[in-house]
């Protein structure tokens, strides 16, 4: 653990000067690596409970056009058609208007070496601001229909079938003055894409749930962060059974639905 922390913290300050040097002035690089205790989306663990190493890297222009990518692993056993990653690609743009921020664009979902049918597109808006020492975004994602999030079926009379799926969202996060503590919270709900996809593909897997998020991120080195948040949704135990087995190996029949504490460690430039 401590081998990687130190490898994630060299990796993001050694980039930085070299990406700053071959960059156009016109162009920004951000990104970061980091170190899960569970891979959560939207409140559903995506790696089986377990651990999973992130990454993602963004380049803007300066008009306020962005494309940028981010990757995870999954549980590791051949969820999503086979794939044991998710890899995304995102373009978009984002411009401010006084002490608004519009965020508008579109996150494809990939998994690499999976089945045909499981990568999908969802367009997003998002709207932020600070009011004080509170940073607030509020979101609205809407993946149109489409066959990664059809109904799962073996019969011939639902093959071809798509949905698709309303993700709103809120998060807010502050920084407690005279640390390096941030305090953040996230509320979201799905509706729509009533079933698992052919392949097992879902962004709401149960149709219409709530997903929650309250924790605290913690500025250990100017590029570190630690994090520690309880994650969970209103799914309940009966309603998670519905997810197995395409998003878990079910080892010890825990709910991946369930609210847990989820760990990280960050590195970013």
């Amino acid at each position: 653990m401590k081998t990687m922390i130190l490898f994630l913290a060299a990796s993001a300050a050694a980039a930085a000067p070299a990406l700053a040097q071959e960059v156009p002035k016109a162009f920004t690089v951000s990104g970061a690596a980091g170190l899960v205790s569970d891979y959560r989306f939207r409140g559903v663990s995506q790696s089986d409970r377990g651990m999973a190493v992130q990454g993602g890297l963004t380049v803007t222009h300066e008009s306020g056009l962005y494309v940028g990518t981010w990757g995870s692993n999954l549980a590791g056993w051949g969820q999503f058609g086979g794939a044991n990653m998710e890899l995304d690609l995102i373009g978009g743009y984002k411009r401010s208007f006084g002490p608004w921020t519009v965020d508008v664009g579109l996150t494809w979902y990939m998994y690499p070496s999976g089945a045909d049918t499981t990568d999908f597109g969802e367009p997003y808006v998002k709207l932020s601001t600070t009011m004080g020492p509170v940073s607030l975004l509020a979101g609205v994602a809407y993946a149109p229909k489409q066959r990664a999030l059809g109904n799962f079926s073996n019969t011939p009379y639902s093959r071809g079938q798509s949905q698709d799926n309303t993700y709103v969202w809120g998060d807010a996060a502050m920084g407690i003055p005279g640390t390096p503590v941030t305090a953040k919270a996230h509320l979201g709900y799905s509706w729509g894409n009533p079933g698992l996809g052919p392949n097992g593909t879902s962004v709401t897997p149960t149709g219409k749930y709530l997903d929650y998020l309250v924790g605290v991120d913690v500025a250990v080195l100017p590029h570190l962060t630690v994090g520690a948040a309880f994650v969970g949704t209103d799914i309940t135990k009966k309603e998670s059974a519905y997810l197995q087995p395409n998003f878990s190996r079910v080892k010890d029949g825990a709910s991946i639905a369930s609210g847990r504490a989820v760990f990280s460690i960050t590195a970013s430039f």
